[in-house]
């Protein structure tokens, strides 16, 4: 054996594992980047604000460390109940994660939305908070600079500072890497949390709602999104069928509040309905990695956004 001290390439490297959570506004890019960073579409994306209505975990794995990525619905002013409980629900993800990344889009001026979060943040005082300004694809260089000289005032202004300022495209993947770099060198050392090639721990029910839902909002008026709720009341692989040829039975229910959301969604003859679940069925199959036949039903639930029990049934 010999008696010379191991060099510090061949010492094993510190291991790093804890949670990030983004926020910002609603459609901030926050789950496109999520998406980006997990290498894999763990949490719906839309035109459309306000589409995350679940803390969907997405999981890097890396050989120096594990970063789980909490996504959380947009922080915005709440006209609703469930708008107050989904802005609750960022509030306490605040307060369990290792570190918080506010997302700000870089085609978008700093506005009183931005400030209101900002302020919010600037009460977190233990966790190190990132500003990642999203979309830098779609604007140019100077607009860029600007933003970030925008963002760095902003919490200079409320007597914070921001542990990092990254500027990144998660459509063009530019500087997604950097992005994972500075998160995973903020987290405490530590073994992984969950086992490698696992890519989130949400159930994949919930998942496959999600994915129903994002199918119907391509498309559809402003007024939809906040009104649209996708439950699973079964997902069951099918009896009686071979072995190499699997067939999972999924039935749903997407539910509306007023019976004009219903034909919106349904469509001339069903002929929405009808191509929500044909690309809805890809996905799930995607996911899943099985045959799907996908059952989906409309149903109108009277302002159920604003009524206790029936958010409580809904999953909210």
């Amino acid at each position: 054996m010999s008696d010379r001290p191991t060099s510090a390439a061949a010492r094993p490297a510190v291991h790093r594992s804890g949670f990030a959570c983004f926020v910002g506004r609603p459609n901030a890019g926050k789950s496109t980047l999520t998406n980006a960073l997990v290498g894999t579409k763990v949490a719906i994306t839309s035109g459309r604000p306000q589409t995350t209505r679940h803390t969907v975990r997405g999981i890097v794995h890396r050989p120096d460390a594990q970063l789980v990525l909490v996504d959380t619905p947009g922080l915005h002013k709440p006209r609703t109940l469930l708008g107050q409980r989904l802005n609750d629900l960022v509030r306490t993800t605040w307060a369990e994660v290792d570190i918080i990344g506010f997302c700000l889009p870089a085609d978008q001026k700093v506005g009183p939305g931005d400030r209101f979060i900002a302020k919010e943040l600037a009460e977190v005082r233990k966790t190190p908070k990132v500003a990642i300004v999203t979309k830098t694809d779609l604007v140019d260089k100077k607009t860029l600079a600007e933003q970030l000289v925008a963002v760095h005032r902003m919490a200079a202004d409320l007597g914070f500072e921001w542990a990092e300022i990254i500027p990144v495209s998660a459509v063009s993947g530019d500087q997604v890497e950097l992005v994972a770099d500075l998160l995973a060198k903020l987290l405490p050392e530590g073994p992984p949390l969950y086992p490698d090639g696992e890519l989130t721990d949400e159930p994949e029910q919930i998942m496959a709602a999600e994915l129903i839902r994002e199918a119907a909002l391509e498309g559809v008026r402003d007024e939809l999104p906040h009104s649209l709720a996708v439950v699973i009341e079964e997902m069951i692989p099918r009896e009686d069928r071979p072995a190499d040829k699997p067939l999972l039975d999924v039935h749903a229910y997407l539910y509306v509040e007023r019976p004009s959301q219903k034909a919106i969604v349904i469509g001339a003859k069903g002929a929405r309905l009808k191509d929500v679940g044909t690309r809805a069925r890809r996905q799930i199959e995607a996911l899943l990695g099985t045959p799907v036949y996908l059952d989906l039903h409309v149903k109108v639930a009277k302002d159920w956004q604003r009524d206790p029990k029936q958010l409580r049934r809904l999953g909210f």
